[in-house]
């Protein structure tokens, strides 16, 4: 995959950064694709830009503002607060509907444009807190679904997939990027850089993440 190209899906968040760092080992040249979808935090596109200024990503960001008239939740409305958590057999507020199905669609006709094959997200099935958009048989359906509509052979890659918050610390580790996803990500739903408000869902997750790695090594 060396002499390949890949475009990666890309928040600024600890996820799909890591994925980013993941792919800049694998891939001759990574191109980074965010969206502007009127997010709960403008802060998160501003994210992503700087990290990718700083370590030198090429980047683009694509309007999806309809996603917001469509799909209102607490990550699309100020107004509508976050679930800490959701009730047992429901899908948590914070669920965009049908978003990483149009953000995977739109980065395949954005990548075929380049003559790109391969598309990486940073989805886990393992922590995917009740969103069914990021499960592995989703991404494998789609894959086909890409490949069939625009008769490409698209290649989904999932690094996360079957890895939990602590195993993604690892790989950032590995990655030689430990640091830079600590304090340059922003995963948090308040849109707090860095550890972030340390009581929203997200920062939970990826707190208690950190702490087993770092605890690991004790």
């Amino acid at each position: 995959m060396k002499n390949e190209s890949a475009v990666v899906v890309f928040s600024g968040g600890q996820d799909s950064t890591t994925c980013l760092f993941w792919a800049k080992e694998r891939f001759k040249e990574v191109i980074a694709v965010s969206f502007d979808y009127n997010q709960r935090h403008s802060e998160e596109l501003e994210c992503a830009k700087e990290i990718c200024k700083k370590h030198n990503f090429e980047h683009h960001i694509l309007d999806m503002s309809l996603l917001n008239q469509l799909a209102p939740n607490s990550l699309t409305r100020t107004d509508i607060k976050v679930d800490k958590e959701a009730s047992e057999g429901e899908v948590p507020n914070s669920c965009v509907d049908g978003r990483n199905m149009l953000f995977l669609t739109f980065v395949a006709v954005f990548a075929k444009q380049r003559d790109i094959k391969h598309i990486i997200t940073g989805v886990s099935q393992s922590d995917f807190s009740g969103y069914p958009d990021c499960r592995d048989v989703f991404i494998k359906s789609l894959n086909v679904t890409l490949n069939l509509s625009m008769d490409y052979e698209y290649v989904v890659h999932t690094p996360l997939m079957w890895i939990d918050k602590e195993e993604t610390w690892k790989m950032a580790d590995d990655l030689g990027v430990l640091e830079v996803i600590k304090n340059e990500t922003l995963t948090c739903y308040n849109g707090i850089k860095g550890s972030g408000c340390g009581e929203c869902p997200s920062c939970t997750l990826r707190n208690r993440g950190y702490e087993n790695y770092i605890n690991s090594f004790k």
